[in-house]
């Protein structure tokens, strides 16, 4: 690791105390604040954590002077109204909101209580949550997951990690903006790269073998998947499904990877809920969200499983694991 000047380092460590400084001022003494988090995931993941995490550092410790009404739904999307109808019963000062259908639930709930996006694989200006990126109005902010030109990045990836494959597969979910979004980019990459693209779209989780017997059946050779709700909530049974095909494929999401699948490449998500936890502090301090502009993903990651790797016969290219900001061994 490369180490910074001295003065650059000195500079930075200024820049984070007078920001942890200048939450921390702001704050009311003896107030105890409240802070709704609304997740269809199953608890408290890596993702949440940095988000406590960034709190904790901001001066809003849990327990002490911050009470976090954590609201998980486990990927049923029927308690999502319910938990968000709780946190706005419990008063609330902020509520962080991770995935499209608990935005929608919350900012359905509340048109006062501020909401933060934890990450919205959406682009929350079609979904209607806010009026624009640099302006988003109303009582939503946050940060979105959205970076369409990952979808050709990562079908180049997985080609460079079998460079002898001609024909690769898109799997995807639903018909989102998003997902048609990703599906230029990769078709753009696939002509690039002379690699015939199929499209395997599935509507209900019981599809998802069918989609792998069309892949097999069609000569597929490598996979890249976009993990939206659908696919999120199944990503166990999809990696099996591609280790059992004996199928490379690169995912959108580090999770699949952390579940045993092959490689990602994709925004890096802990550090945005890391920003995200400053966003929540700045408002808890009396910032307007309206004035908090949406924020894209600045930093990516490519993470390598070569347990995955192994269990289908495949090695990784040197060149590739090079690359690799993280390996799985």
């Amino acid at each position: 690791m490369k180490l910074m000047p001295g003065n650059i380092f000195i500079s930075v460590l200024a820049t984070v105390f007078l920001t942890t400084a200048s939450l921390a001022e702001g704050q009311q003494p003896g107030k105890m604040y409240r802070v709704g988090v609304l997740s269809g995931r199953s608890g408290i993941d890596r993702q949440t954590e940095a988000f406590r995490r960034g709190l904790n550092g901001l001066g809003f410790v849990e327990g002490k002077n911050t009470v976090i009404e954590w609201r998980f739904t486990k990927g049923a999307s029927g308690l999502s109204p319910k938990f968000a109808a709780e946190l706005v019963r419990l008063k609330v000062d902020c509520i962080l909101a991770v995935g499209v259908g608990t935005i929608r639930s919350a900012r359905d709930a509340t048109s006062t209580i501020p909401i933060v996006m934890g990450t919205i694989d959406a682009d929350p200006v079609e979904q209607g949550f806010i009026a624009s990126l640099a302006r988003p109005g109303g009582n939503i902010t946050g940060f979105t997951g959205i970076a369409y030109d990952t979808a050709g990045k990562r079908l180049e990836l997985i080609k460079e990690t079998a460079p002898k494959a001609s024909r690769a597969a898109m799997l995807v979910a639903g018909s989102e903006p998003v997902v048609k979004a990703h599906l230029r980019d990769a078709e753009a990459a696939a002509r690039s790269l002379k690699m015939q693209l199929a499209l395997l779209h599935v509507q209900q989780p019981d599809g998802l073998e069918n989609a792998f017997r069309s892949a097999r059946h069609g000569g597929t050779e490598v996979l890249t998947v976009v993990g939206t709700g659908l696919l999120n909530s199944h990503r166990p049974k999809i990696v099996g499904l591609a280790a059992n095909a004996r199928l490379p494929a690169i995912y959108s999401n580090v999770d699949y990877v952390l579940d045993g699948g092959l490689m990602s490449y994709t925004s890096d998500s802990t550090d945005q809920f890391h920003r995200a936890a400053e966003y929540v502090a700045r408002i808890l301090n009396g910032v307007n969200p309206a004035d908090l502009p949406v924020q894209q993903p600045t930093k990516f990651e490519f993470i390598i499983n070569l347990k995955a790797a192994k269990q289908i016969g495949l090695t990784i290219p040197p060149n590739v694991l090079a690359r690799a900001d993280r390996v799985i061994r």
